[in-house]
């Protein structure tokens, strides 16, 4: 189902900063970075929005209102 794929990309996507410093360490290497098998364009748009997250909410919480 479409909306499986989308969920396990964003899952991974959130997921993958953390696998990446881990594999930059040397760690981790059952884990991989993406998973090609679920590769499709609803676990793509998961993916991206799932990595691009943290990257948005900070640069949203330099905005203050007045």
């Amino acid at each position: 189902m479409w909306w499986q794929n989308l969920l396990w990309g964003f899952w991974n996507g959130l997921t993958a900063w953390i696998i990446l410093i881990a594999h930059v360490f040397g760690g981790w290497h059952g884990y991989p970075f993406y998973n090609g098998a679920r590769g499709g364009n609803w676990y793509d748009l998961g993916f991206l929005l799932g990595a691009g997250s943290p990257l948005l909410g900070a640069f949203g919480s330099g905005r203050q209102r007045s």
